[in-house]
């Protein structure tokens, strides 16, 4: 923990080196999940002084810590799961009670109303800062920390901040989308594997994960092709089985997902075929299909914020970390995989962590014949979470 700590220190200081390609047209992702603009491009990992505040420390024992749930983390698998241990790693951490742990499930982020009352309930209990985990909350959150200075608000993706008392927090899961995707492109025998997708392709974080899981199963298998279908919803594990069963009957072997249930994986197990989770480790639900899955561990980012408000030294800046900074990952590699399986991810992690390998980079062409990125360029970090809204050569969306 100590390490990630380190590594949440250490990015804060770090200004993004990428160079961008262009996209294919200009995004219209108002709704996207995870869109730093351009206004933002040096808050996906850079504090800046324009951005720092003086806040007054708060004794470790008189702080209070509340998280707003889209989900009831007692599913136990899939994004609010994921979340909550993230919360769970946090007070492990620094050693809080429960009591200093404010949690509100099942806060529908379409629901201004209802957002507003779970927070201001969190700030009446108490909270000192208050973590939003869904996209929809970002508005309220906004208003509020205008409201409530002496409170800090911090939100999960979006791209609203105001540099002092709210900021967003999101992540480089496409890394470990990439590292799924080797599992994937090593296990298929039809060279057909399937996607179930929340959204579609104005979605630049689902169309990333899409793009990036495909990159890594070319990689080691260029013969095979990602089918999509696309559910449009973050949450329907009816829709979600359903979209999982018909991709089975079209010949995909492997299913993978961005989307917040096990349903894709249970419908892999029942067919007897194999699919990569999300969110978290999903081998529990479907022991004899799950391969691996992408992951965040949110206790990276959760652990360092909230030591900060109890130094007072938040600041503010928004936080994009990957897989150097111990936030993404992907969960163990099952008995399921291929043999070589874990070698090969391996290796593409070091590609990443000690060659710099950006996944984003080099010769890139879409489902449409479009070159969007050549040799020597790579994708910033902006474009990839903003203005990604093409499928990768090997995508197929139906």
């Amino acid at each position: 923990m100590l390490k990630k700590l380190v590594s949440f220190i250490l990015v804060a200081v770090m200004v993004l080196s990428f160079t961008a390609c262009g996209s294919k047209k200009e995004s219209t992702d108002a709704g996207n999940t995870a869109a730093p603009t351009e206004a933002t491009a040096e808050a996906t990992g850079a504090a800046t002084t324009e951005t720092a505040t003086t806040r007054e420390p708060i004794a470790k024992e008189n702080i209070k810590v509340a998280v707003i749930h889209i989900g009831d983390p007692a599913d136990g698998a899939g994004y609010t799961f994921a979340h909550d241990q993230g919360i769970v790693a946090m007070q492990t951490a620094l050693g809080l009670s429960d009591d200093q742990i404010i949690r509100k499930n099942n806060v529908n982020d379409a629901d201004a109303a209802a957002i507003r009352t779970a927070m201001e309930e969190c700030i009446e209990e108490g909270a000192n800062i208050i973590f939003g985990t869904s996209w929809g909350y970002m508005d309220t959150m906004k208003e509020l920390a205008e409201e409530y200075s002496e409170v800090v608000f911090s939100h999960c993706s979006g791209y609203e901040s105001n540099g002092t008392n709210f900021n967003n927090y999101f992540g480089r899961i496409y890394q470990a989308r990439y590292l799924a995707g080797i599992a994937a492109g090593m296990k298929t025998q039809s060279d057909k594997i399937g996607y179930v997708a929340a959204m579609g392709i104005d979605n630049s974080e689902v169309t990333g994960g899409i793009n990036a899981f495909a990159m890594g199963i070319e990689s080691v298998n260029p013969d095979a092709k990602v089918y999509v279908k696309v559910t449009n919803t973050w949450g329907d594990p009816t829709l979600e089985k359903q979209a999982a069963e018909a991709l089975i009957d079209e010949g995909c072997d492997v299913i993978g997902q961005h989307c917040d249930s096990t349903a894709p994986q249970m419908a892999a197990e029942a067919a007897g075929v194999w699919g990569c989770g999300y969110n978290s480790d999903m081998t529990k639900d479907a022991p004899n299909a799950h391969l691996t899955a992408p992951i965040w561990n949110w206790g990276a980012y959760y652990s360092a914020t909230v030591q900060s408000v109890i130094d007072g030294t938040f600041n503010g800046a928004n936080y994009f970390g990957g897989l150097a900074e111990g936030l993404v990952d992907i969960s163990p590699v099952s008995a399921n995989c291929a043999e070589g399986t874990q070698e090969a991810i391996d290796a593409a992690k070091a590609k990443i962590l000690d060659e710099g390998f950006k996944v984003f980079e080099g010769n890139i062409v879409d489902n449409e014949g479009n070159q969007i990125c050549n040799e020597g360029e790579a994708i910033a970090d902006t474009d990839i979470t903003g203005k990604m809204n093409w499928y990768y050569k090997t995508v197929v969306v139906e």
